[in-house]
């Protein structure tokens, strides 16, 4: 008899169903029954594709780093440097809305309760930075930004476009200044914080608002 076959679309939404309870329950709604029940499988079918619940909790961390590559690698670089930066702010706040469940489980939002994340687990998603370190340079070289250390200064706008995504996905951002409306005035902060001219960063805001990639 021929081994079955592992079904990589079934071991998606086993992924995506975990996070939804793992974010809307905390870790004791996350059981193999729980999970197989919500996806209309058997138990068996869990460890079959992960091994166990750490691995797919693991692999649900991987799997968010994953989209947000996909979707960060859309943004191609253009002669302007500065609306590159924010047109990467755009992709990752859509990422995030796409995916909420898995954005808080990558991010440790979501209680993991007893499922531990190593230190590596936590840095395997260092990688999704690159394309922002690449956009942040560029605009150093091109006398848009001051001089200073990409890493560090993409490292930064990271976690402030973090907190804000937190938020919106939380639902504290509403009315008068909601998500939108703060989402702009940090982009704009972020670029003449980081040494850009008010009236250049304008320019390439609008720019930046035209290339959004739609959400899925």
């Amino acid at each position: 008899m021929s081994p079955r076959r592992i079904d990589p679309q079934l071991a998606t939404t086993l992924l995506e169903a975990a996070a939804r309870l793992l974010a809307e329950e905390g870790a004791a709604g996350l059981t193999t029954r729980r999970l197989a029940a919500a996806v209309g499988t058997s138990t068996t079918a869990v460890y079959t594709h992960f091994g166990g619940m750490d691995n797919l909790v693991r692999a649900m961390v991987h799997e968010g780093f994953a989209r947000l590559h996909r979707r960060m690698s859309t943004v191609r670089a253009t002669p302007d440097a500065v609306a590159d930066v924010m047109a990467l702010g755009y992709a990752y706040r859509a990422n995030s809305l796409d995916h909420p469940q898995l954005y808080q489980v990558m991010f440790g939002s979501a209680a993991l309760g007893g499922f531990a994340l190593a230190d590596g687990d936590r840095q395997h998603g260092k990688y999704t930075l690159q394309p922002l370190v690449d956009a942040v340079a560029r605009a150093t070289e091109q006398g848009r930004f001051r001089a200073g250390d990409p890493l560090l200064v993409a490292q930064n706008m990271w976690i402030a476009l973090h907190g804000l995504v937190s938020l919106e996905l939380g639902g504290y951002l509403i009315d008068p200044y909601d998500a939108d409306v703060c989402f702009e005035a940090q982009l704009r902060s972020l670029m003449v914080g980081a040494g850009d001219e008010y009236e250049a960063t304008a320019t390439s805001l609008a720019r930046a608002k035209r290339r959004r990639s739609p959400r899925t």
